[in-house]
């Protein structure tokens, strides 16, 4: 078997990496001014999250790995 020589932890391979961009703009846009605020920002944008985003994700998830092979490692789309 040929191992790759990446970090396990490669955004790539990661199924939730591409909700945190999204939870940033979203808690962004309502100005925290607060700790508090921040956490409670995060908590709501967290459960507005759409059961059918999080479902893409995972269907998207399988084809992730191939996308590094491809890439040899490298960044993927």
């Amino acid at each position: 078997m040929k191992v790759l020589e990446w970090p396990s932890q490669t955004r790539d391979l990661n199924v939730i990496e591409p909700l945190w961009g999204d939870l940033k703009r979203a808690v962004h846009a309502r100005r925290p001014k607060t700790l508090h605020d921040l956490e409670a920002f995060c908590q709501d944008e967290w459960a507005a999250i759409p059961p059918a985003g999080i479902l893409g994700l995972i269907d998207n998830y399988y084809k992730r790995p191939h996308a590094v092979i491809d890439a040899k490692g490298g960044n993927t789309q």
